[in-house]
Formats: structure tokens, C-alpha cells, sequence
């Protein structure tokens, strides 16, 4: 085992940990790793040490111990329940042995990899008030010999990797005007990154950067420049600052370039002719210098936006090649339907091209030299009318990762379509702490009886879909790829984890768990053996759009609540 000999004191300081935030002095887990920049940006492939297993964002792992030959005979080898109801959407995250994950609640779990053995237990004190729309939390970053959790009252907390111990606890705004976080922070540098979540609530969002050793602020940079600040023109009069522009989802981040990019959410309030302008840097992907969290470059890809498109999905750094020429690009399945190609430089970010890959009635073209859209009158929300528009505001894809395999050059998208949905734009007047997104929602479908989550394979060298998978119900199922020519995800509201082929979409496994599985899956090896992890535990906007789908068909689906930690692996 590669998980460090625990010491006598575990049993005491676990009980106590059950019972309180840790009091742990002395280490449980002996001879912890610590994890460096060079770890992070080439980590070897026994470990999954950030969120989406590397910095560029692949959602890939060259273990390929489990084949398309051998993953039907996949077990679960052990499970962990959380005790916490609502959506689980963290990755586990493998450092040497050790697991972290994180539930909604702020709750931090240490456990041994292989053997699903508890060691440590953090429960963050959430105040009785506190304000968040999203209870949820997306994961941990890993630096250093600290591990790294965001909060729902807007805090951040470093703590003892090895004993679980807080080191230090940093305010980054106030959770009483709507600020909160999902993300998992992106950690380089010797800095800590997170976004602010709340864009429904009128915040002006921003990306901070927390020094790992004290928690001290290195460098703040707004979404929604303030005046003085280049982009400030695109808002008429003060309306900048309740602009939105969250940040949801862990940065990726480009070594060679030293930039780290994040994706923002849409403007406040969600319709556009109270804003009058482009609203940057809201719908857009961001560059930011690491060193002093300047914005190098930025595109945005729709802008005054009204649908609720969210575009947080940070784009997957990989290498595409068209007309002959390979180059660095940004890989972005929209929540606005369409699949954004873009080229990432020192100082710019270039419009490569983008297309549908739903059903989309909003945009009547997009530019080809800037990739900006036009829009379809009939189908832009107004304020004190009803429009109809499709995708829904829930989108082609929403927050759930895609994924890159650089072996089958293909990339996996976790899609919704044959969904609409209807806004009515309404005056709003902003107050601290409250809804700011001045509109009414329908949800509507545009043939009841069809299927609506799919799997989608691109080529982007080519531009093209190679294959699809259909699913009767919505997909919310981050995908992970491995070596061994596989994609994994859950997402569907009949609980089933899959792992179907990388090449051909065909599903080779299935298993049922005891919840909907909204949870990013990772993958991993201990002492040779590779498994496969993931959480199950329905909620949020998944279940949100479960309501909807029932309300338009008729029917009553009911998915079980509580979160539950599933590892697998092939039998010995």
C-alpha cells in the first residue's frame, strides 16, 4: 500500500473528527507526498490530482489496465456513504493512495484509496444564514502539504493534508450580498484561484488568488470591469456593478504560456434591454496572467445575453489541426448549442470556427473573422414579453465536464437536447442578498416522446460528429476517458454508471448505484491496480430539470436522495 502506516491515534481522533471540525495533532497519514507544480502540470498516471486529472482540463487518464475486452466484469470494491442528501458533484481526487472529496455542505472526506477506510473528516461551520443558491461543491485543489476547499459563506480553507488540521481560513468577499463558491480552486504557483458564485443574485464577479502558504491575497481581477477599466463602456451607468460574470468551474491552465483560463456566467438580470451593450467579460472565456491576475486576452461568445447561457465550462487546452496547420486550441461545447474552436496565443485568443450541435434558434449566423453571433428578434427575450427559444436555459451542455482523449483524438460531450424553454422579462429592482435575474421560466420540449441526453464524439481536427448515444432521460454525467479505450459517466436519472467504447460509443458495462450520479468520474491506481471512482447523489439543477421534463410528459420520476462514494475495479 502506498497510503502511510496510520498511527495509534487514529481511532481517538477520527471518533472526535465525527463529532467536530478536527482536532487532529499529530499526523494520521505518515509520509504524505507533497504535490508541486511539476506534479500538477505532468502528473504521473497512477494519480488524479486535480479536478479534471490535469491542468488542461482533458478529463483523460493513460491507465488502461481496464480494456473494452475486460470492463464487463467490472465490481464495485468498495463504497463510502457521505450522510448528505442533495447533488454530489466532485471529482475524488488521488494523491499516492489518499483520497479527497468534498459533498454538498462543505464537507471534506480523507479516505484510503484502495481500501475505502476512513481517515479524516473536515465539516466546514457554515453560519444558520448563509446565502446560496447552488448548496453544492465541486471539489478540492491539492498543493503542497495542503488541501484546499472552497466554501458556500465565500471562504476558503487550507488544511493539514496529513492530519486534516485547519491552517488557515480566508474571507474572500461577503455572503450576505450573495456571494458564495462551488468551484474547486485551481492551485499553481504557489497560489490558490477560486471564482465567486451568484450571478443570479447581482454580485460583480471576480477570480482571487490566495497566497497556498498563509491564505493572504495575492491579486483580484473582476469579470465585470469597473471604470477606468477597458471593457466598462460595454454597461450603461452603474448597472457594472451587479453584473454577474460567476465564475462556477476550475480554471486550466497553460504552462508554457503562464496563463490560466476561466470560463463566467451570463450578465444581471438575465435580460438584455436592461443592459443595453456587450456586457463584457460575461458568456466569455478569460486569460488571466497568474502572476498578477491581468486579463490577457479574453472571447466572448455571445454577448448582452438573456437566455441564462451560462458559459463557465472552462475550454479544454488541446491540439487541433485544420488545413494542414496544428495549433494550441480551446475547445468549448457552449450552453448557447454551439461547439467553439478557438485558438489560444501569448496575448489572443482567436475565433476558429463554431458549430450547432443542437437543435439552436437564437442565432441567425456567427461572424467568421470574430466569431460574434447575430441574433433572431423572435427569439431574444424582451422585457414584459414572452419568448419561446431553444435550448432551454439549461443549454446544449451545462456545467458537466467533457472530455479529450489525445489516443482516439476524440472529443466527448455529455448533451441535452430537444429541449426549449420560455422568458418573460420582468423589471427588477436590485436588493443585497436577493434574486436579481428579473424573469419568469417555462420549459418546454419540442417532441415530448423524444429523447433528450445523448453522449456526443467529435472530431475536431475535421469539425464533425463521429457517433452519438441516446438516452431517454436528460444527461448531467461528467465523462472521464482512460487508455484503455474507454468513457466513463453516469448523468441520467435511472442511475446507471456507464462505460461505453472511446471508438464507437458502443456501451460495454452499466451499473446501477443508489442515486443519480451528477459526480465528475476519476480514475486511479494503487500498488498496480486501477479503479474507477465516482459519486452518486441527485440534486441541483439536474433534479430541477427531472420537475420540468415530468411537468411537459406527464410522468413522475422519482430518483433516490444521499450521497454514496463508488470505487471499482476488475476482480483479482
Amino acid at each position: 500500500m502506498t497510503v502511510g502506516k496510520k498511527l495509534t491515534t487514529f481511532v481517538i481522533t477520527s471518533i472526535l473528527g465525527l463529532f467536530s471540525c478536527n482536532v487532529f495533532a499529530q499526523p494520521i497519514i505518515e509520509n504524505y507526498r507533497n504535490v508541486t507544480d511539476a506534479r500538477l502540470t505532468n502528473p504521473e498516471e497512477s494519480n488524479w490530482l486535480s479536478y479534471r486529472g490535469n491542468l488542461e482540463g482533458r478529463g483523460y487518464s493513460p491507465l488502461g489496465d481496464i480494456t473494452t475486452a475486460n470492463v464487463s466484469e467490472l465490481k464495485p470494491i468498495w463504497t463510502f456513504s457521505t450522510g448528505v442528501l442533495g447533488g454530489h458533484e466532485s471529482p475524488p481526487i488521488v494523491n499516492n493512495g489518499v483520497m479527497f472529496v468534498t459533498t454538498p455542505g462543505n464537507l471534506l472526506y480523507a479516505i484510503d484509496a484502495a481500501s475505502g477506510d476512513l481517515l479524516w473528516r473536515y465539516q466546514h461551520d457554515l453560519p444558520q444564514t448563509y446565502i446560496a443558491f447552488h448548496r453544492t461543491n465541486r471539489g478540492v485543489a491539492l498543493y503542497g502539504d495542503k488541501v484546499f476547499m472552497a466554501t458556500l459563506d465565500a471562504r476558503v480553507v487550507a488544511l493539514d493534508a496529513a492530519t486534516g488540521e485547519k491552517v488557515w481560513d480566508t474571507t474572500v468577499q461577503d455572503n450576505s450580498f450573495g456571494y458564495y463558491i462551488t468551484t474547486a480552486p485551481l492551485a499553481i504557483d504557489g497560489k490558490i484561484m477560486v471564482g465567486t458564485s451568484g450571478g443570479e443574485l447581482g454580485i460583480r464577479g471576480f477570480v482571487v488568488a490566495l497566497d497556498s502558504e498563509n491564505g493572504q491575497e495575492v491579486w483580484r481581477t473582476y469579470t465585470v470591469p469597473g471604470p477606468g477599466e477597458p471593457g466598462n463602456e460595454t454597461w450603461p451607468g452603474e448597472s457594472w456593478r451587479t453584473g454577474g460574470a460567476a465564475v462556477w468551474i476550475p480554471g486550466h491552465y497553460d504552462a508554457e504560456l503562464g496563463l490560466a483560463y476561466f470560463g463566467t456566467g451570463n450578465p444581471g438580470p438575465w435580460i438584455g434591454d436592461q443592459r443595453p451593450g456587450d456586457n463584457l467579460y460575461t458568456n466569455s472565456v478569460i486569460a488571466l496572467d497568474v502572476n498578477d491576475g491581468g486579463i490577457r486576452a479574453h472571447h466572448q461568445y455571445h454577448w448582452n445575453g438573456s437566455w441564462d447561457w451560462d458559459e463557465v465550462s472552462t475550454p479544454i487546452l488541446m491540439p487541433v489541426e485544420r488545413a494542414g496547420r496544428e495549433f494550441n486550441a480551446l475547445v468549448h461545447p457552449g450552453r448557447n448549442g454551439y461547439l467553439w474552436t478557438l485558438e489560444r496565443q501569448e496575448n489572443r485568443i482567436g475565433f476558429v470556427d463554431a458549430e450547432p450541435y443542437v437543435y439552436q434558434n437564437a442565432f441567425t449566423a456567427i461572424d467568421p473573422e470574430t466569431g460574434r453571433p447575430s441574433y433572431n428578434p423572435e427569439h431574444t427575450p424582451s422585457t414584459g414579453e414572452a419568448v419561446d427559444f431553444c435550448p432551454s436555459l439549461w443549454g446544449g451542455k451545462d456545467w458537466p465536464p467533457a472530455a479529450y482523449n489525445p489516443e482516439t483524438g476524440l472529443v466527448y460531450i455529455p448533451v441535452n437536447e430537444n429541449h426549449c424553454g420560455v422568458i418573460e422579462g420582468r423589471e427588477v429592482t436590485y436588493m443585497p442578498g436577493s434574486s436579481y435575474t428579473g424573469a419568469r421560466t417555462e420549459f418546454t420540449m419540442r417532441d415530448p416522446e423524444g429523447n433528450i441526453g445523448e453522449i456526443q464524439a467529435w472530431d475536431m481536427n475535421l469539425g464533425e460528429e463521429v457517433w452519438s448515444v441516446e438516452f431517454e432521460s436528460h444527461n448531467w454525467g461528467g465523462i472521464l476517458t482512460t487508455g484503455g479505450n474507454l468513457i466513463f459517466s453516469g448523468g441520467t436519472s435511472d442511475r446507471y454508471f456507464r462505460a461505453h467504447d472511446a471508438i464507437n460509443g458502443n456501451e460495454l458495462w452499466r451499473f446501477r448505484t443508489n442515486s443519480g450520479i451528477i459526480g465528475v468520474p476519476s480514475t486511479y491506481s494503487v500498488d498496480g491496480k486501477q479503479y474507477i471512482a465516482v459519486q452518486s447523489g441527485w440534486g441541483v439543477d439536474a433534479a430541477g430539470m427531472t420537475a420540468r421534463i415530468d411537468q411537459v410528459r406527464g410522468t413522475r420520476t422519482f430518483v433516490p436522495q444521499g450521497g454514496v462514494i463508488w470505487v471499482f475495479a476488475l476482480p483479482e
